[in-house]
């Protein structure tokens, strides 16, 4: 497995290099934005470690620029650890964020995890090339939402937030259990980031966004998508 490190201080990237290649990972180095973005397309990787403070090309720059181009698991390594900075990188589509300092067995812990949940959400089973769920198409290959043949802007979480539960069609899940799911990460504040996405959602996918169909609430427990028999 190839992971692409993007980190500027290079005492921390060389030390989580050697640290990664001793658990088996080959490691492609970058110490800025734009070569990260250069090795990324040179040769992709299988995850990529990305500093959110790079100078120049800052981090959500860079993962902006990625998740226009693939779905390559990647995970913000930075010194922020502010709600609202978590809740930006992962709207933008990063998979999960580490906290600095941080040891490497947490790092490396959640390298797997992350790993994990790409292979679990590459074998979502694909009922077709399009699934029509309430008055959207969903096209799981081309991760676009279409309505009357129009795509739908979503954020990339809200978007694997539907994948899920389409993977998980009937069953319900908590708000805390999606965020553990879909955001993979410890969520200490509200939950109301779950909220926001499938507000998002409804307003895309059905007819009546405050009479769902299929994008159902479980008053007491949390969502569930149910689709007709």
């Amino acid at each position: 497995m190839k992971i692409l490190l993007i980190e500027d201080e290079r005492a921390l990237r060389e030390a989580l290099a050697e640290a990664l290649a001793g658990e088996g990972f080959v490691v492609v180095q970058a110490e800025t934005g734009a070569a990260g973005l250069a090795a990324f397309r040179a040769a992709p990787p299988d995850l990529i470690l990305l500093d959110l403070m790079l100078p120049e090309m800052g981090g959500i720059e860079v993962c902006r620029s990625i998740r226009m181009e693939s779905r390559v698991p990647i995970i913000m390594v930075t010194a922020k650890a502010s709600e609202a900075d978590r809740i930006s990188g992962l709207d933008l589509g990063a998979d999960d964020y580490v906290t600095k300092p941080f040891s490497s067995r947490e790092l490396i812990a959640r390298i797997r995890a992350v790993m994990r949940r790409a292979e679990l959400g590459a074998n979502t089973p694909a009922l077709g090339a399009r699934l029509r769920i309430a008055e959207a198409e969903v096209d799981l290959e081309g991760q676009r939402v279409l309505r009357n043949g129009v795509a739908v802007h979503l954020k990339p979480k809200a978007f694997q937030l539907l994948a899920f539960l389409i993977e998980n069609a009937g069953r319900v899940y908590t708000r805390e259990q999606l965020l553990d799911k879909v955001w993979g990460y410890d969520y200490a504040g509200e939950t109301r980031t779950v909220d926001v996405h499938m507000h998002a959602l409804r307003q895309a996918m059905e007819a009546i966004p405050a009479k769902p169909v299929a994008l159902q609430t479980v008053r007491g427990i949390g969502y569930v998508l149910r689709r007709p028999a």
